[in-house]
């Protein structure tokens, strides 16, 4: 990660092309270097370890990313070269709150209470594989905010309404379509069915903020959810809801959900809105009924 941000360090913009290229030159990499495939042979290691590099500093705040691809370094960037003469690594980014918050997965397994393994030596191999498996969904998960925010308001109601139907609600899209983004009424965005013959609704709103959303906006849609008579609502943003904004929802009739940003971001990958499977594993283990059999064979009762 070092070198990556002394390249950046002329505070020039750079696309990742242009970097891998910087970075080749500087260490002499041939064309075996260069080349050579990761076990799935989907993408070069070389690619691949400059890629998870620009993460890791994009997503510490320590490089900015102005445009897609396009890197340039920041201010903090600019302290932690300074700060780190030999080495920038994983233990140097974790004293930012940023990236120790990236790559918290919010899942509904981290909930459990269950202890979260962290892929080190110590791990055993389904550990390690547990733990790279979050850390892929964490940047998957923000990637995916960031393509939203990148989007129209138009297209983020279709998102929404696409994760909804992808956990069972709204009938058929045609049908849920003409009741998302389209409700008019101060505080609702829209409403969905919440099954396919329409025996309840569920009413929405829908955010595609960066700045965090707090009580009043809720008591907001709290009001238009009495003025509708409606018992269920559900508030999306793409950002996060301020701790009075939370208490006001938990005690509130109607029954309000809120939805913030990474939670969307973590349905989205669970119901395969807007990802698509890159590689699948299947870890097999010694089938004991299997050799039973001839045991139970060999010793009859």
């Amino acid at each position: 990660m070092r070198p990556i941000l002394e390249v950046l360090n002329d505070g020039r913009e750079h696309h990742v092309k242009a970097i891998r290229a910087d970075l080749a030159r500087r260490f002499s990499l041939g064309q075996v270097d260069i080349e050579g495939m990761i076990p799935s042979g989907r993408v070069t290691t070389f690619q691949n370890r400059v890629g998870w590099a620009t993460t890791y500093l994009y997503r510490s705040v320590l490089i900015e990313r102005p445009t897609r691809a396009v890197y340039r370094i920041g201010d903090r960037g600019r302290e932690v070269l300074a700060q780190n003469p030999d080495r920038v690594d994983l233990k140097v980014l974790s004293q930012f709150a940023e990236f120790n918050e990236f790559r918290e997965l919010k899942t509904t397994e981290a909930d459990t209470g269950e202890p979260q393994a962290t892929g080190g030596a110590e791990s055993t191999p389904e550990e390690r594989i547990d733990s790279a498996n979050r850390e892929l969904r964490a940047a998957l998960a923000a990637d995916l905010l960031d393509r939203i925010l990148d989007q129209s308001p138009v297209f983020f109601e279709q998102i929404v309404l696409d994760v909804l139907q992808a956990m069972g609600y709204g009938g058929t899209r045609d049908d849920a379509a003409q009741r998302v983004g389209r409700s008019g009424d101060e505080g609702i965005d829209g409403v969905i069915r919440e099954d396919r013959l329409g025996l309840d609704l569920i009413y929405l709103q829908a955010k595609r903020w960066t700045h965090g959303v707090g009580r009043p906006e809720i008591q907001k849609f709290f009001g238009a959810l009495h003025g509708q008579r409606a018992t269920k609502g559900v508030f999306i943003t793409t950002s996060s809801f301020s701790r009075d904004a939370v208490e006001y929802a938990e005690g509130a009739t109607p029954r309000m959900i809120l939805i913030d940003g990474p939670e969307l971001a973590q349905l989205m990958i669970e119901h395969n809105v807007g990802v698509t499977i890159s590689r699948e594993y299947e870890i097999k283990r010694l089938d004991l009924d299997y050799f039973a059999a001839d045991d139970e064979d060999r010793n009859p009762e």
